[in-house]
């Protein structure tokens, strides 16, 4: 009987959670993000850390490390999902450009490493990143030419993510934190106050 009532309490927990598939850290509408895919990403950073000195950086650990990586593989879903409504699309081409252009940036490709480690991506990432930045760049570009002012483009890419996240339903395991639908962003499942927290943003560079 304790068996059968534990199975019970584990299920329960599941379907509570809105991640009934084992090992599911995320979805996004029918795109499922697995705990292993973000934790590959949160091992890369760790590993990359041990090879370069972050003596002054504010490396995130932890929890906090969990959701940031987490929130990652969310925003890369719902910026595609928001450029492909918009017939937005990056080719390979741009990517590797804007790579070539962050290496000279950081000061060589010897300095890449460090740059990564600050930024907090993994190294397998970065592709990933950059076409999340150029998505966001050619967002920002269609709003300047609709007519929306400078000061207020980041807002309005960020009104576009935040509809598309509550057209596609995004459920986040618990062991993460728990998605705002108000400001489209993972928080803290403690978090005193959702409203203070910022909302997910695509990726800087490094």
């Amino acid at each position: 009987m304790r068996k059968v009532i534990a199975i019970l309490s584990v299920a329960t927990a599941l379907l509570l959670s809105g991640c009934s598939q084992v090992g599911e850290a995320a979805s996004v509408g029918s795109e499922k993000i697995t705990q292993a895919s973000v934790q590959k990403s949160v091992d890369a950073v760790i590993a990359e850390r041990a090879k370069v000195s972050t003596a002054g950086m504010q490396v995130e650990t932890g929890e906090t490390l969990n959701r940031s990586q987490l929130r990652f593989h969310v925003v890369e879903i719902l910026l595609r999902a928001v450029a492909a409504e918009g017939k937005i699309s990056v080719t390979k081409a741009e990517i590797d450009q804007r790579r070539a252009t962050i290496i000279t940036q950081v000061g060589g490709i010897a300095k890449l490493p460090t740059a990564l480690v600050g930024a907090g991506i993994a190294k397998a990432d970065l592709n990933s990143y950059l076409e999340l930045i150029i998505i966001s760049e050619k967002l920002s570009t269609a709003a300047t030419a609709a007519g929306v002012a400078a000061d207020n483009v980041g807002a309005e890419i960020q009104k576009l993510m935040v509809k598309k996240a509550n057209e596609l339903k995004v459920t986040v395991n618990p062991r993460y934190g728990k998605w705002d639908a108000t400001i489209g962003d993972i928080v803290a499942t403690d978090s005193a106050s959702s409203a203070n927290s910022p909302a997910a943003a695509p990726p800087k560079t490094p």
